[in-house]
């Protein structure tokens, strides 16, 4: 079977090296003038340009061929974070989500990194996991289990020759005995190494291929037969040092300081800090077509490994008052199969994105993750978080009330002077501009 195609197959470069994503403005420009600043750096196609203008983008036609029972699709805004370098490469990252102000946030959080973001990976381990019960000797099946290895990972191996030819494939077992409410039961962990995709596909077609034989080997009764979200070997971290951010104010600085202690403190601080960072990475996944719920699994599990619930970043005070952050999270992302081989949008982000492994993608997630999570801090620490929020929230508020763009900008102006973000205070306040120019 096959559910991988190596690295080397892509062909995502199209750049220069002279590509530059630290786009001063980049905001002020219109959505179709800033897709024409990608384009030209990435030579982006007029199809693929249309797909992200909306006008090809996914068809019902495709909808009903990845979901059942389709009636159409619900498109999702998809920005662009600029600023962003990574292992010495500049980066345009695409993001797809619905929350404002995420990807104006994560952008000026990379401006602050001159550096840019440094990141390591342990590489594209997933666990597959058989559980057997009615076992009459658990450690002994253990035991057996591991003595069987190697026919094991050959029948795991068996069931998909292309990963195996491509350096991937089942590489070892992990079993543990596990104590059930009613019985001890034996967990089998295939560790498989599944390269460039996420690969829940290939886990779970060598998970349910090799339970009979286990069974056989241990007498047990097999029941589940999956993957698991807790991507444990699949680790990525990243580092960046934001150089000076509060302009020597130590008070901002002490304050951002306690607000990440608070976090390592409190479970309550901590949900609100990793669901921070989520916003960047979950919008990066959801952009590239990976599965969002399997990413957020894996990452609030990891938070949650050493039996409480902590922060995925932590943060330190470096020299001439930078912010040293760090992150580390599971990443179970892929660049082929699934969603990624076959939405529109998500191939063109792919591109934008300019990766060529598994491995580069998700360095640049975890990096927008951090940066998102400074963004958060430093607005707490500072001016508060809702400022950046309200303003577009007037600004959806004034887009509901029919303001048309011209009008747009004067409501938010006149909303945030007055400082009461309302339905009825933006409705009066778009009426009475109207009335003005009417007058005029």
């Amino acid at each position: 079977m096959q559910h991988i195609i190596h690295s080397t197959m892509l062909n995502t470069s199209n750049r220069g090296d002279c590509m530059v994503t630290r786009i001063s403005g980049f905001y002020k420009n219109s959505p179709e003038k800033r897709l024409e600043i990608i384009a030209k750096q990435l030579n982006l196609s007029t199809e693929e340009k249309n797909t992200l203008l909306g006008n090809a983008g996914l068809s019902v036609n495709v909808a009903d061929h990845m979901v059942e029972n389709a009636i159409g699709s619900f498109p999702i805004p998809l920005g662009i974070a600029v600023n962003f370098k990574v292992n010495e490469k500049d980066a345009f990252v695409p993001m797809a989500t619905e929350e404002p102000s995420v990807i104006a946030a994560a952008s000026n959080a990379a401006k602050h990194s001159a550096k840019g973001f440094f990141t390591s990976y342990t590489g594209s381990i997933m666990r597959g996991q058989i559980q057997l019960t009615n076992v009459i000797d658990p450690y002994g099946a253990l035991a057996r289990i591991y003595e069987n290895k190697e026919e094991i990972l050959h029948r795991c191996n068996a069931q998909d020759p292309t990963l195996v030819s491509l350096g991937g494939g089942a590489k070892d077992l992990d079993v543990h005995v596990i104590d059930g409410v009613a019985e001890k039961m034996v967990v089998t962990h295939l560790l498989v190494d599944t390269k460039d995709a996420m690969g829940a596909n290939a886990v779970n077609t060598m998970a349910e291929a090799v339970a009979p034989f286990i069974e056989k080997i241990t007498g047990g009764k097999a029941i589940l037969r999956i993957l698991s979200n807790l991507a444990d070997q699949r680790i990525v971290r990243a580092r960046g040092v934001f150089e000076n951010p509060f302009s020597g104010d130590k008070n901002v600085q002490e304050k951002f300081i306690r607000a990440a202690e608070l976090a390592e403190a409190d479970p309550y601080r901590a949900a609100t800090h990793n669901k921070g960072i989520m916003n960047g990475i979950t919008a990066v996944a959801l952009a590239t077509g990976n599965d969002t719920r399997a990413v957020e699994a894996g990452a609030h599990a990891y938070a949650s490994i050493t039996g409480r619930y902590r922060p995925l970043s932590h943060w330190e005070i470096g020299e001439d008052d930078s912010m040293i952050g760090s992150i580390e999270l599971p990443m179970p992302v892929g660049l082929v199969g699934g969603v990624t081989a076959s939405h529109p949008v998500a191939k063109v982000a792919i591109k934008i994105l300019d990766v060529e492994s598994v491995e580069e993608l998700a360095g640049i997630i975890a990096s927008v993750g951090l940066a998102q999570n400074f963004a958060a801090l430093k607005a707490l620490a500072g001016e508060g978080i809702q400022e950046g929020h309200m303003k577009l929230h007037a600004r959806n508020i004034a887009m509901q009330l029919g303001a048309k763009n011209d009008e747009m900008d004067k409501v938010v102006e006149l909303a945030m002077k007055q400082g009461k973000i309302s339905y009825d205070k933006i409705k009066e306040i778009l009426l009475s501009l109207q009335k003005n120019n009417s007058n005029h």
